[in-house]
């Protein structure tokens, strides 16, 4: 049975940038599922961080920075102030998931928000990555101006919090484990294993073969 991790993230989240790297390492040559599932850090109307405040300039000094360097991933603090939310972005996710490109998308939307410092919260700029990894932008333009996948992000972001008590990204789901924060790389392979350990265990076992001697019923 295919072993599926489920990975909540947050598109302004540096931390949620970096984990793809131990993540992608850890599941290399192994037959995982990668499922991707929303998470807003600081939903609307509720203010976001500003990168010229001193929260925001200590944390990716002491921590960010450092982490980068030592998975080799280039990454800026954006200068876009205040930061966006991310509602907007997330359900132009859900328009990529459907069009089977919600990894593409996800990846896409990181990159240009830490690597490109470009604004993910404006539409403009979504419809803009969207067409840069192969999705119809007026199609895509028209779900975001609808809010046809609100509900959908809103019911997932509902289910994390009350359902599973997530409250902080980015968190890893593999199998029945919960893991909350950035993971190395040998403690996400080591529960890796103990998931594909219990899933084997708890996978019944073929009847043998039926002899043609045996007694039918």
């Amino acid at each position: 049975m295919r072993l599926q991790i489920k990975v909540y993230s947050d598109y302004i989240c540096p931390y949620c940038y970096l984990a793809e790297v131990p993540l992608q390492q850890a599941i290399a040559g192994k037959d995982i599922e990668i499922e991707r599932l929303p998470f807003e850090l600081r939903p609307a109307p509720q203010v976001t961080l500003r990168p010229e405040e001193d929260y925001l300039q200590k944390t990716w000094l002491l921590s960010v920075y450092p982490a980068a360097r030592r998975l080799g991933v280039p990454i800026v603090l954006p200068r876009i102030s205040p930061q966006p939310h991310t509602e907007l972005a997330f359900e132009g996710f859900q328009f990529a998931k459907r069009h089977g490109k919600g990894n593409e998308y996800h990846l896409r939307v990181l990159n240009a928000f830490f690597q490109e410092e470009q604004d993910i919260g404006k539409p403009n700029v979504l419809c803009r990555l969207a067409g840069e990894i192969g999705l119809d932008e007026k199609g895509f333009r028209q779900a975001l101006d609808s809010r046809q996948f609100r509900e959908i992000h809103q019911a997932e972001l509902r289910h994390a919090r009350l359902s599973l008590g997530i409250s902080s990204v980015p968190t890893f789901l593999v199998g029945s484990q919960k893991l909350v924060g950035w993971q190395a790389k040998v403690a996400l392979e080591r529960a890796i294993e103990r998931a594909l350990g219990r899933q084997k265990e708890t996978t019944p076992l073929a009847p043998p073969p039926r002899l043609h001697s045996e007694p039918t019923a």
